[in-house]
């Protein structure tokens, strides 16, 4: 009987591309845009990404685009988002038996704090730079680059 190994090294490769995209539009006006300048058609996403943190949970909106012609798919993901918690404040002073709502900043990749979207694009047969120039028209969008993957610590959060 023939034994078959598979290697977890075989699995960690990456076949996306991040791009940053740092913009104070909303991110249905941005998806909009978007749709507007590159061929694609993102659409809002009912299953948003969740992330747990210390401070609570939270959801990241979501646009996609699948393009199952070219096999390839697009997501436009928000990077910010507040987690609030409902404190209550048990001290015996004039305010005792208070609540009050705490609001943090949560991040879906905590290393890149500044950038507000990015895009993931899988399967990518279009050249980036490209892209990255026709994402710049846009009014709005302050800066566009790319992300190199393999410096990102929190790849996992990449993962839907």
């Amino acid at each position: 009987m023939a034994v078959h190994k598979l290697y977890i090294d075989e699995f960690d490769e990456v076949d996306y591309e991040l791009i940053a995209i740092h913009t104070s539009l909303e991110d249905y006006r941005l998806a909009y845009f978007l749709n507007q300048k590159l061929p694609i058609l993102l659409s809002k996403s009912k299953s948003e990404i969740q992330i747990n943190i210390k401070e609570g949970v939270t959801h990241f909106s979501r646009f996609i685009y699948d393009n199952s012609d070219k096999d390839c798919c697009w997501n436009l993901i928000q990077n910010k988002n507040e987690v609030t918690q409902l404190k209550s404040d048990n001290n015996q002073n004039l305010f005792a038996n208070s609540s009050y709502e705490i609001a943090t900043k949560a991040y879906l990749l905590p290393e890149f704090k500044k950038v507000d979207y990015f895009l993931k694009v899988e399967n990518n047969d279009t050249e980036m730079e490209e892209v990255i120039k026709i994402i710049n028209t846009i009014e709005r969008i302050s800066t566009v680059y790319p992300v190199d993957t393999n410096q990102i610590k929190s790849k996992n959060n990449l993962i839907f």
